[in-house]
């Protein structure tokens, strides 16, 4: 692999990274007799499939390509082995010899979105910046998104959700916590965040009041699948108490559902 060809990888990873598009780095790093790239020749596999560099093209490549993929799913690295001997028995090439890849996926970092930035959205947005996730912050009360108020948001929007989802999208890699001031506003925004692919949606609220935001949602046609992804009450049972016990009951089930996804 030349200079000019290691140098573009590394150019496009970085700017992949800071982009927070999920990518794995595949790289040789071993070889035994004939195969077509050697140790050291690079590839990066983005989560679209898209590829830059090869390391050796055929169904060696194309099985390479598809295994990276699971690591992006899985969020983990792996050391993977080919022969390339005998296609008839499953071998991706017939080169006649072996070499081992070294898949490292480059993922970004999780986002937690806390709709409403009271104590306890302040609080899970402390903990949440503290656990190295990505955190949003939302309110449509401006002095409670400042830069004062919520020192550890990444991100911070004063508004509605409609305009905050605009900016900063809820994608399949976000937790959403629901941490508002009233029924009403979370009759209001469930179906909005309901329209998203995000992977957790918690809210906050005594049984009380959900079973009277759910009566209302339900008269909105929101279908029972649609309220099954919903968590309530928000966050593992701890008798939580203070608004720091609170907020590690609310991560403890964004941590246990963003590992079972990964399992």
């Amino acid at each position: 692999m030349s200079a000019a060809d290691n140098a573009l990888i590394l150019r496009k990873l970085n700017a992949a990274i800071e982009a927070d598009r999920p990518v794995v780095l595949a790289t040789i790093v071993a070889t035994r007799r004939s195969v077509p790239r050697h140790a050291g020749t690079k590839m990066l596999v983005f989560g679209d499939g898209e590829t830059t560099g090869t390391v050796g093209g055929g169904q060696m490549e194309a099985t390479v390509i598809a295994t990276a993929l699971e690591t992006i799913t899985e969020g983990r690295s792996r050391l993977v082995e080919y022969e390339l001997v005998n296609p008839k028995e499953g071998d991706p090439g017939i080169c006649g010899g072996e070499l081992t890849l070294y898949l490292e996926p480059y993922m970004p970092p999780h986002t937690v979105y806390v709709i409403g930035c009271g104590h306890v959205g302040r609080t899970v947005v402390d903990l949440a910046h503290w656990l190295g996730y990505r955190t949003i912050a939302v309110d449509d009360r401006p002095d409670l998104v400042s830069e004062e108020a919520m020192p550890n948001a990444d991100s911070r929007f004063a508004g509605t959700v409609s305009d905050a989802i605009a900016k900063y999208p809820i994608t399949e890699n976000t937790s959403v916590i629901v941490v508002t001031r009233s029924p009403e506003v979370d009759v209001r925004i469930l179906p909005e965040l309901l329209e998203t692919p995000a992977r957790y949606i918690g809210v906050m609220g005594s049984r009380t009041r959900w079973r009277s935001t759910k009566e209302q949602l339900v008269a909105g046609d929101i279908t029972a699948e649609d309220l099954d992804r919903i968590h309530v009450p928000i966050g593992i049972e701890l008798n939580a108490e203070t608004l720091e016990e609170i907020a590690v009951s609310i991560l403890s089930e964004v941590i246990r559902k963003n590992r079972s996804e990964a399992d």
